[in-house]
């Protein structure tokens, strides 16, 4: 059988929204925009079957997303997956799998299926309050460096991004990647792209941004948006390191003014494995973590 796949492209944005919105999840990916730029790094193409939507890594080990449709149509798509698969000779597997996801994989096919969780593929997710407030002992050292920041740059102020401001930030971006030396690391290259390109697209990818400035000139600016009825996303947040509190300042900041009161979770994405930035979040003392995992068939002698 034949599955027609295709790369996303922006004209695709209202067909994929329409299944996305099918569906309840606090997972990173679940965005068109996040999707839509990071599908050329990762290549990323998406059928629909079923009238369901399926997003597939196409590399040397091919692997789908979860079908994101009408509960009927999910196995059913699931099934024709596997029949793909098996006329085409490769190992059928799915990634960036939910507990939510798998639980539902269980209860179509008992006992057939396994997953391993990726810890450092798991999303960290806050409550939008505690990051905007930072009250408490437990936030301490962000207020600490907070007000660090606040005596050293009385000049500064914050804005929504807009069409106003994109430029400004756009030149910012560039100059971090000179001083983060991004040419000579592929992944932060990657990253740097997919910035560019939501500041390029911010229009027409709808997403929200805030600015932070000093004396005028932007030091730090992050990119979010909805990926649920009650959780922002944070996919894009960049500092000077040389600004002492940049970090925190353009975090709390965004989430007070573009998240409170409107969302109850901020989801702050993963940690890619890196000790630091794993630390990082963490000292945000997030409520819960979206653990995602790859799933594959168990061996016959396991069923």
């Amino acid at each position: 059988m034949e599955l027609e796949f295709r790369r996303p492209e922006l004209e695709d944005r209202e067909l994929i929204n329409s299944h996305l919105a099918k569906q309840f999840s606090r997972s990173c990916e679940q965005t068109f925009a996040n999707t839509y730029l990071w599908s050329r790094h990762y290549n990323v193409v998406f059928t629909i079957v079923e009238d369901t939507l399926v997003f597939m890594k196409d590399d040397e080990e091919p692997a789908f997303t979860f079908p994101i449709g009408h509960p009927e149509g999910v196995k059913t798509a699931i099934d024709t997956m596997m029949e793909y698969c098996e006329e085409k000779g490769i190992e059928f597997q799915m990634y960036n799998i939910t507990e939510g996801q798998f639980a539902a994989i269980e209860e179509f096919y008992p006992g057939r299926f396994q997953i391993e969780y990726d810890r450092d593929v798991a999303d960290y997710v806050y409550e939008t309050e505690k990051l905007a407030i930072l009250k408490g002992k437990k936030y301490h050292g962000k207020r600490n460096h907070i007000n660090r920041f606040l005596e050293m740059y009385p000049n500064w102020s914050y804005e929504a991004m807009s069409e106003d401001n994109i430029e400004e930030c756009f030149q910012m971006a560039l100059a971090w990647r000179e001083e983060n030396e991004c040419e000579t690391d592929d992944e932060k290259l990657a990253e740097m792209c997919v910035t560019l390109n939501y500041l390029r697209l911010f229009k027409e990818l709808e997403v929200v941004g805030g600015v932070l400035k000093i004396d005028g000139k932007v030091v730090a600016f992050t990119i979010g948006e909805a990926v649920c009825s009650d959780t922002l996303v944070v996919h894009i947040e960049k500092a000077f390191a040389d600004i002492q509190g940049a970090y925190p300042m353009i975090n709390k900041e965004f989430v007070l003014h573009e998240a409170m009161g409107k969302y109850e979770y901020v989801n702050r994405e993963e940690d890619t494995g890196s000790e630091g930035l794993r630390k990082a979040k963490l000292s945000y003392r997030p409520v819960f973590l979206v653990e995602k995992g790859v799933v594959t068939k168990k061996e016959e002698t396991e069923q």
